[in-house]
């Protein structure tokens, strides 16, 4: 009788603990800007966006949340691994496929992390971090050269499955969106417009999938849109008043409305963290101007859009709903970075991490009840298209470019050889960055320059033992000095 009272009570345990370890879906759009959510940018938003607001009603806006980069792999990288992409190969631009995973086998990630944790673990979406396409009789890897599209029935040895998920639908990045791929395989080709109503779907399909099952789960959605190709289904075609990308945006927000119906009615919404955000700035092939002309200012009050070092490049719409933990129609000012998902999900469940794991990464938690952000970290890094740097601290941010960093006017090449090496801006008195402070302020340019290079050097922004980078030579001076 007590063996079976004690068995009793620790399955009773079990199912306290599992209960108590919230769903997560991550939901992060592809070049979606600061000013293209109604709830963020009042005034000079225009495209419809009421699924997106209705999640801030319910939940937390950050208004000072970045992307790890202001281009899309290196962000993936840092949601993944809790690391500065910069700190591998890939020192600019992005990954093209038909090659090995940028995240190292031996590296945790944070699907890997919470698998061990009894998650169940999905991705429904774009991966762009690299794999191969292998040849399913004979293993021979594919290359580019010989293979424009993967081919249907493709083996990918090295993709999400083999870094931390259970279960992966979706697609490499947007030149190959036509190979649909599902787990370790591409199962079929399609036209590119169908890909974003799929994901909707197949994001659905799994939360309903779920039901009945006494394991949390961590749903990662990375949509492909609004990015190019910019293709709004024929129902969305017309919707906003603003063209195409303003129609893209409303069939973006719809997937956050059908995920969290999916949520309520499958009665997990009340345990459930949801994360909606950007991998960076709106891109250019939006057409900003003429939407600025039309009244919609896709990055707000900020300077650039995406690639670039300036605010518009990075800083990026960040969403979190979590009833009963996080007060409704809330607000933080927090400096935070896409990095740091992985720490807070360890801090959500009370775990330590292993020093080499996470290096970049910084817990929020406390900031979802309005709570100060407890950091050993001294600032964060930006870095942009280009690989130009830039270090923010408090209301500081120098940035070791002469211009932009990325696509925006003026870029490096346009800026003149005399021109100033960096610049310098307040950002709590001018969050436009129109007045570079590089001349007057040297005791703080030094002051930022060292902690840049310090968390350089380390291998790590966070308190711990001295990590290592994957590359001897990363060079802060992109445009010289």
């Amino acid at each position: 009788m007590r063996q079976f009272a004690a068995l009793f009570f620790s399955l009773i345990a079990l199912t306290t603990q599992a209960a108590e370890k919230p769903n997560i879906v991550y939901i992060i759009c592809d070049d979606l800007g600061y000013g293209d959510i109604q709830c963020l940018a009042p005034e000079t938003s225009k495209i419809p966006t009421p699924h997106a607001d209705q999640l801030a009603s319910e939940g937390m806006i950050f208004t000072d949340a970045h992307s790890g980069s202001s281009v899309c792999t290196p962000t993936r990288y840092g949601i993944m691994t809790g690391r500065y992409a910069w700190r591998t190969k890939l020192q600019k631009g992005v990954v093209t496929g038909f090659a090995p995973c940028l995240i190292d086998a031996e590296r945790e990630t944070v699907a890997g992390y919470l698998k061990e944790q009894g998650y169940a673990t999905a991705i429904v979406g774009k991966w762009h971090l690299d794999f191969q396409y292998t040849n399913a009789e004979t293993g021979e890897a594919y290359t580019k050269k010989t293979h424009k599209k993967p081919p249907v029935g493709a083996k990918i040895p090295d993709g999400p499955l083999h870094r931390g998920f259970d279960y992966f639908h979706g697609f490499h990045h947007a030149r190959d969106m036509e190979a649909v791929i599902e787990n370790d395989e591409v199962i079929e080709m399609d036209e590119v417009v169908n890909m974003l109503p799929r994901l909707t779907e197949k994001s659905v399909e799994y939360i309903d999938s779920r039901a009945g099952k006494d394991e949390p789960f961590f749903l990662y959605v990375p949509l492909g849109s609004p990015h190019t190709p910019i293709v709004p289904s024929p129902e969305w075609q017309g919707k906003s008043g603003l063209g195409d990308y303003g129609d893209f945006v409303m069939q973006t927000d719809f997937v956050v409305g059908e995920v969290s119906k999916a949520l309520e009615r499958n009665g997990f919404a009340d345990n459930t963290l949801v994360i909606f955000t950007s991998d960076n700035g709106c891109s250019k092939a939006a057409g900003i101007d003429k939407l600025a002309n039309q009244g919609h200012i896709v990055s707000a009050h900020l300077r650039g859009s995406k690639a670039d070092i300036w605010e518009g490049g990075h800083r990026i719409p960040f969403i979190v709903r979590w009833p009963g933990k996080v007060e409704q129609g809330s607000t933080s000012d927090q400096l935070i970075c896409l990095t740091d998902l992985f720490a807070t999900t360890a801090d959500i469940l009370g775990t330590e991490l292993a020093e080499t794991t996470c290096e970049d990464s910084v817990s929020f938690l406390p900031a979802l009840s309005g709570e100060p952000i407890e950091t050993t970290r001294h600032g964060v890094v930006h870095h942009s298209v280009s690989g130009h740097f830039a270090y923010r601290q408090g209301p500081w941010k120098l940035i070791l470019a002469k211009g932009s960093g990325g696509w925006t006017s003026p870029t490096e090449k346009e800026m003149p050889k005399d021109a100033l090496p960096a610049q310098l801006y307040h950002l709590g008195k001018d969050p436009g960055e129109t007045t570079n402070l590089y001349l007057k302020k040297p005791e703080k340019v030094d002051d930022l320059l060292a902690l840049l290079m310090e968390d350089v050097r380390r291998g790590r922004s966070t308190a711990g033992s001295a990590g290592s980078n994957d590359v001897d030579d990363i060079n802060l001076w992109k445009s010289g000095q």
